[in-house]
């Protein structure tokens, strides 16, 4: 039996590489393996190590999966009762977003973060297009620094045509594990294709109709760099639901919330909303924690509750 490292994942098919040899197999899973999770739709991400077994040059079977120090998960697409895998053994997640084309969207970093914190996955928020910014969106980006910066590995304002912090950027990136997501558009492709020319990565305009981005990227899939950095490319996310959440998971997954409930009077149990004595609001009111993170908050656990409701009275 021989170890791999799982590069991409196409389905039923994953890429590895070999650790002792760094070839490359095409790799299926043994028939008897069985979901770790029963909630998830899919067995194995990209950053897994694993035992496989060659059947020839270049494929083999894939028999176990080596324990993971953390992962990230988002809700299935195809079914809202099960998680997918996207990548595992993570270091580093890097969101790239930006400021202008496409429009910000300042709730989408919450909801990430709500991925990530469960798993103890450090996160650097990386602004793209810099060099189309003017004064208001240098001072959002001030605005958002003084949010993030302490909740968050760091903020880092870049651009791939200035090639502004780029090198910053990968002094970051050296040495570890590292998933970059983000929406669509914001140019997460464009930026590994400057970390390291030649990766080829394809990307696209912005529609000009929705000012959205397209999708340019398919399946999840990890590129080691010349500086040895394994980078792990996601497809762009339009969206983020959590219909598989209770409030208290999202109550107890906002770091600084979590942190201050301590002083609540109902503490951990402390939903923040209409409970006496809450110490996250007050902490509101003196400016210690962020009033638009407390509404991207509020905003989540409506939509979970308003879910769960359709949910228990939905009619068959």
């Amino acid at each position: 039996m021989k170890k791999g490292l799982i590069i991409r994942s196409t389905g039923s098919w994953y890429e590895l590489i070999d650790q002792e040899t760094n070839n490359k197999y095409s790799c299926r899973t043994a028939g008897k393996m069985k979901l770790l999770k029963k909630d998830l739709s899919n067995p194995i991400g990209v950053g897994d190590f694993v035992e496989f077994e060659p059947e020839s040059e270049n494929q083999g079977i894939i028999h176990k999966i080596e324990p993971r120090k953390n992962y990230i998960v988002r809700q299935s697409p195809k079914n809202k009762h099960q998680l997918h895998l996207i990548a595992a053994n993570i270091d580093l997640a890097v969101l790239v977003t930006t400021l202008i084309q496409p429009t910000f969207k300042p709730g989408f970093i919450d909801r990430f973060l709500i991925t990530t914190e469960p798993q103890n996955i450090p996160v650097l928020i990386v602004f793209n297009k810099s060099d189309l910014w003017e004064e208001s969106e240098f001072q959002l980006f001030e605005d958002c620094k003084s949010i993030y910066r302490h909740i968050t590995a760091g903020l880092l304002e870049v651009s791939t045509v200035t090639l502004k912090n780029i090198e910053l950027l990968k002094e970051n990136l050296l040495g570890k594990t590292c998933l970059v997501a983000g929406q669509s558009g914001v140019g997460k492709s464009s930026l590994l294709n400057v970390l390291q020319p030649g990766i080829g990565l394809r990307t696209s305009d912005i529609s000009s109709s929705s000012g959205k981005g397209t999708h340019t990227t398919t399946f999840a899939e990890m590129f080691i760099l010349e500086d040895g950095s394994r980078v792990i490319d996601t497809p762009g996310i339009k969206s983020l639901s959590f219909n598989n959440l209770e409030i208290m998971d999202v109550a107890h997954n906002f770091k600084e919330f979590f942190e201050t409930s301590v002083g609540c009077r109902f503490g951990s149990k402390c939903t923040h909303r209409n409970e006496p004595e809450c110490a996250v609001k007050m902490a509101i009111e003196s400016g210690h924690i962020s009033f638009q993170r407390y509404q991207n908050y509020i905003n989540l656990i409506d939509e979970i509750e308003s879910q769960n409701y359709w949910e228990r009275n939905k009619k068959f």
